[in-house]
């Protein structure tokens, strides 16, 4: 951490249990039943950045254009202290932009729409054109309180509200809430067909055509980071280091940390590589693994 005396830094870290790790205190230590199938991907570790993300809490990648995103916390996950910032790196390691845009608070969760990529900034959405570099937009979300993941689909934008369990949509520059009642909701993808799927205290849930929820898996409670692979299959992540492959009919723990203190936090997916990027938080890295089937 940059600065940080030993107190400062851990009444940080007792922030970041409360507040920026998704699960509840008993939540971490429960033991998920491990469903074992032959056929389920393992992950192998193929490369890191240096130490220079500090925090980084979430990591997008562009189709388009090939770059990697990662959102920098670097202050405290609660306040608008201007501290955050946006880094590109690629699917090598190497930091290609340190500093693509500073002077956040907090970021987290992002998406890419219309030529901007959306970023979670504790209360509001920030919209940064990525062809300038530059902050278009801030969008203020009322009652907002530790806004976090974020996806997108047809130009509309998802984000999520751990603290208010509240789903939210920015579309034609108006942000309305789409979903509540979601105890510490955090990660959210939609599919290409519109669905959309988010983690949560109850497990992974999917909101039907008729805008209720249903429990897709129930035991991968309280996850941060969440991936469609297709054919019914996911990957989930939850902060203090684990990585589940996750299923209607189960889940299996591909990945565990825990021990090296490496936190997987909102991870990202390149898919014609099959390369999972986890940013590990405190451990201010990206690692880089490849699923093995």
């Amino acid at each position: 951490m940059k600065n940080l005396s030993k107190l400062t830094f851990l009444a940080f870290t007792l922030v970041c249990l409360y507040s920026c790790g998704p699960q509840k205190t008993e939540e971490v230590t429960e033991e998920i039943a491990v469903v074992e199938d032959a056929k389920t991907p393992s992950l192998t570790l193929v490369g890191e950045t240096g130490e220079s993300l500090i925090t980084n809490e979430s990591v997008l990648y562009d189709a388009e254009s090939g770059a990697i995103y990662v959102s920098n916390i670097e202050g405290t996950p609660t306040e608008k202290d201007g501290k955050g910032s946006i880094s590109i790196i690629d699917k090598e390691g190497n930091v290609i932009n340190q500093d693509f845009v500073t002077g956040l608070d907090a970021p987290k969760g992002m998406g890419i729409a219309n030529g901007n990529l959306y970023v979670t900034n504790i209360d509001e959405l920030v919209e940064i054109d990525i062809a300038s570099a530059s902050i278009k937009n801030r969008y203020p979300v009322e009652g907002a309180d530790f806004l976090n993941d974020v996806d997108t689909h047809d130009g509309k934008v998802y984000f999520t509200d751990m603290n208010t369990g509240k789903v939210h949509m920015l579309d034609g520059g108006e942000v309305s809430t789409i979903s509540e009642g979601h105890e510490s909701i955090n990660g959210i993808a939609v599919a290409d067909d519109g669905t959309i799927y988010g983690l949560d205290a109850s497990g992974l849930i999917k909101w039907n055509a008729d805008g209720t929820t249903s429990i897709v898996n129930s035991e991968v409670t309280g996850g941060d980071g969440l991936v469609i692979l297709g054919d019914g299959n996911f990957i989930a992540s939850r902060w203090m280091g684990e990585i589940w492959f996750v299923t209607e009919g189960g889940q299996t723990l591909m990945l565990d940390t825990k021990a090296e203190e490496s936190n997987t936090a909102d991870i990202g997916f390149i898919p014609e590589e099959n390369l999972v990027l986890v940013p590990t938080f405190f451990k201010n890295k990206v690692a880089m693994y490849q699923i093995d089937y």
